[in-house]
């Protein structure tokens, strides 16, 4: 039987396909509102809650708090307009060998949980496409016969990645006490030191999502993959 009772996975980049279509609708946003902000800039904070980022990045750039606190307001009003068009009139699916790993954690009984950098009406829209969100409560928390077992957003912790509360959240949700029985998985920076500071067994980079191995190589990490199926050989 695996150590590993609950596996953590990010969305997009990592159980969802990304094309880069986050960074586009925040660049879009970015220049739609006057932030100046190179597309490196915008990947490199990629998994971060994207309200956060705009404050990080319009800070850079002015100094008076109020100006600051207007602009953010409007680029991440705008943002959150761009993204929910684009998931609303686009296709969405899971990344490759995603349902067929969902299916083997389920046949071992060890529990899946989603976390995000996305709010949760985006959340909600991508879970609702591909059919996870069926059988999920109020709460977001699944039963046997649902897909994942829990979907965390930003809203719902003090803070988002690169924090490790959602990965906190996610454990006390499902009654998993010992951070040494569970997988944290993502495709980015911010996924990879929270599941560091949670001080999970295993926090583990995809490197066919957002991004690379050179990329993901610089952070702290457990293991660096490039299928999301191999995985596998950590749940022994």
């Amino acid at each position: 039987m695996s150590s590993i009772k609950l596996v953590i996975f990010d969305m997009a980049g990592t159980t969802v396909k990304d094309q880069h279509e986050v960074e586009a609708c925040f660049v879009k946003a970015a220049k739609q509102t006057g932030l100046s902000v190179s597309d490196e800039r915008v990947l490199a904070l990629q998994g971060y809650a994207k309200r956060y980022v705009f404050d990080l990045l319009w800070r850079e750039q002015l100094s008076n708090e109020d100006d600051i606190e207007l602009k953010v307001d409007e680029s991440y009003s705008a943002f959150c307009t761009i993204l929910e068009k684009h998931y609303h009139d686009n296709p969405i699916y899971p990344t490759d060998g995603c349902l067929e790993l969902f299916s083997l954690l389920k046949s071992k009984n060890i529990k899946i949980a989603l976390t995000t950098g996305f709010y949760r009406e985006v959340a909600d829209i991508i879970l609702g496409k591909l059919g996870w969100l069926e059988g999920l409560d109020h709460e977001y928390m699944g039963n046997n016969d649902s897909i994942i077992n829990l979907s965390v957003t930003p809203e719902v912790v003090l803070k988002g990645r690169p924090e490790p509360y959602m990965i906190q959240y996610a454990m006390n949700k499902l009654q998993i006490n010992n951070p040494e029985e569970v997988i944290n998985i993502g495709d980015t920076p911010s996924d990879l030191i929270s599941g560091i500071k949670a001080k999970v067994k295993y926090s583990l980079g995809v490197t066919n999502g957002t991004h690379n191995e050179a990329q993901l190589s610089e952070y702290q990490n457990h293991g660096l993959i490039s299928n999301i199926l191999e995985l596998k050989k950590y749940l022994n």
